[in-house]
């Protein structure tokens, strides 16, 4: 059994008197030296958290351990579940929902798979063994219901299944084996009990559709999206009533990841599954129309960077101005500037008015080596060397999806080896926090709609003891928690002061942290 150490001290950081991080509690998790450990943290809301240890033993022939553990929301362990996975099986992606974690394992070399269910009110623990129907490279996995829909690529061509924890029986999802086609994504859609393939061509002229799926794998209709001037590279879709959806995610000029701006549109729902036509009002550039065929790209409002009012807030004002101006060149001569950003889109969180969208912008490190070749001579070669993130921006839309403002956090000096969302957002009343991860401590800015409440802010996170200080951190993650209540974890190598002599430890962190925002009257505008 792990040992833990909680610690319900509060710790209150240096900070402005008008703002205030606060460090409420720590728990740490002390690791096991020389073991191959990986620790998950998933938010519950108020009802606590949940902690998964994934540990793989040193030697061979020994199973894939599995410790599952929930906190309480004053971080105290209210139960401990613990899985040995058979030794044949390797895990692949994880999902949840309010009731479930679902782990998905496969056997590398057959059609095998297992899917773990732990219940999160209780850890009850049940496995549903199965086979998919070919031999296929995995890259996504969502679960409805008691469904798992399971989608990846065979021969180079995308496939997704459904796979029934009732009778095992695995489904093939039609109209999805096709060349030059990519899984952008699978959405689930608990409302109408959907399932979302988001898809994109690889061809010249590409196009992006949406194929929505029963539960039962029954092909419900197809939103294609091929033929505008612009390509469509993700989306994500989020249903604001009954009857309606928003689709919101980034699009290129020339079919590639370089994004030009975000792009917004609108989904009626019916009960055949079909959109009326001529019964959506459609925002472009132009004014608002209704389009001759209601599954036509026409229905998209393309927003460019440029249109954003804050997106170039990162750079300083001359770096800015340049890039406006030649903007303004291009479009005098009928041209599109190209931006060359790469985006990772969030989930969209929805408001009470409509949603939020955060965004982080980010470009691929690489790195160049000298390999000896065989006629003596040596040869270069290029890897990744993990992701530089330079910014984030913000959008806030209604529920008809108008643009109703924008803003934007520069971040300073943040890389990471995998690419995953570091910016975190917290509303507060009318105004959100965005915070990230940083050297062992917590960045925070404060906006309120296109106005920066403060910026900059940087906290450092303290060990549990005055007489220890941190020595090293490393997989820092932020989390929003429940209220003005989120989370920051990670590890930590740990060393007293001097003079106290106690030996160093690593540990897994998770911290408890509130940020409380500056009084009212403090707001300044952008310029």
């Amino acid at each position: 059994m792990i040992r833990f150490f909680l610690f319900g001290l509060v710790c209150f950081l240096a900070a402005p008197v008008s703002a205030q991080l606060n460090q409420i509690q720590r728990l740490e998790l002390a690791t096991i030296p020389n073991s191959d450990e990986d620790f998950d943290v998933l938010p519950l809301a108020e009802r606590g958290l949940l902690v998964t240890i994934q540990r793989t033993e040193s030697y061979a022939q020994q199973p894939h351990v599995f410790e599952f553990q929930k906190y309480s929301t004053a971080l105290k362990r209210l139960w401990t579940t613990i899985y040995k996975q058979d030794i044949k099986y390797e895990p692949v992606l994880s999902y949840h929902n309010d009731q479930y974690l679902f782990y998905l394992y496969r056997e590398p070399t057959s059609e095998g798979i297992q899917v773990l269910r732990v219940n999160l009110d209780d850890g009850l623990i049940e496995t549903f063994d199965g086979h998919l129907l070919s031999l296929m490279d995995i890259v996504q996995f969502k679960v409805m219901g008691n469904t798992a829909y399971i989608g990846g690529y065979y021969h180079s061509r995308p496939v997704v299944m459904s796979f029934s924890f009732f009778d095992r029986s695995v489904k093939v999802l039609q109209g999805l084996y096709v060349n030059h086609l990519e899984l952008n994504s699978l959405e689930i859609d608990e409302l109408r009990k959907e399932v979302h393939v988001l898809v994109h061509s690889t061809r010249r002229r590409c196009s992006f559709a949406i194929r929505s799926y029963a539960p039962d794998g029954k092909l419900l209709r197809t939103l294609d999206f091929g033929g505008a001037q612009y390509s469509l590279i993700s989306g994500k879709i989020l249903p604001v009533s009954e009857q309606e959806s928003l689709l919101i995610g980034n699009y290129s000029t020339d079919c590639t990841p370089y994004s030009q701006g975000i792009y917004v549109t609108r989904i009626h729902h019916t009960d055949s599954g079909k959109i009326p036509m001529g019964e959506i009002a459609i925002p472009t550039k132009k004014g608002v129309v209704t389009p001759p065929e209601a599954e036509h790209s026409d229905a998209i409002r393309y927003i460019e960077f440029s249109e954003l009012t804050n997106f170039f807030n990162y750079l300083k004002p001359r770096r800015q101005q340049r890039i406006l101006a030649k903007v303004l060149k291009k479009k005098d001569q009928g041209k599109d500037y190209k931006f060359r950003y790469r985006l990772l889109v969030h989930e969209l969180l929805p408001t009470r008015t409509g949603l939020t969208l955060l965004a982080e912008v980010y470009y691929p490190q690489y790195r160049g080596t000298s390999l000896p070749a065989y006629n003596g001579m040596t040869r270069s070669e290029r890897y990744l060397d993990g992701y530089h993130y330079t910014h984030a921006f913000v959008c806030g839309f209604d529920k008809a999806g108008n643009l109703l403002w924008d803003n934007c956090l520069a971040i300073k000096d943040l890389n990471n080896p995998v690419l995953q969302e570091m910016v975190q957002l917290f509303p507060q009343g009318e105004q959100m926090v965005l915070a990230y991860p940083q050297d062992g401590g917590v960045t925070v800015a404060v906006i309120d709609g296109n106005k920066v409440v403060r910026t900059d802010e940087s906290y450092k996170l303290k060990p549990s003891s005055e007489q220890e200080r941190v020595v090293e951190s490393e997989k820092e993650t932020l989390l929003a928690w429940y209220g003005q209540t989120f989370l920051a974890s990670g590890f930590q190598k740990i060393a007293a002061e001097k003079g106290y002599g106690t030996p160093s430890r690593e540990v897994f962190y998770i911290n408890k942290l509130t940020y409380s925002p500056a009084p009212p009257g403090e707001v300044k505008a952008q310029k």
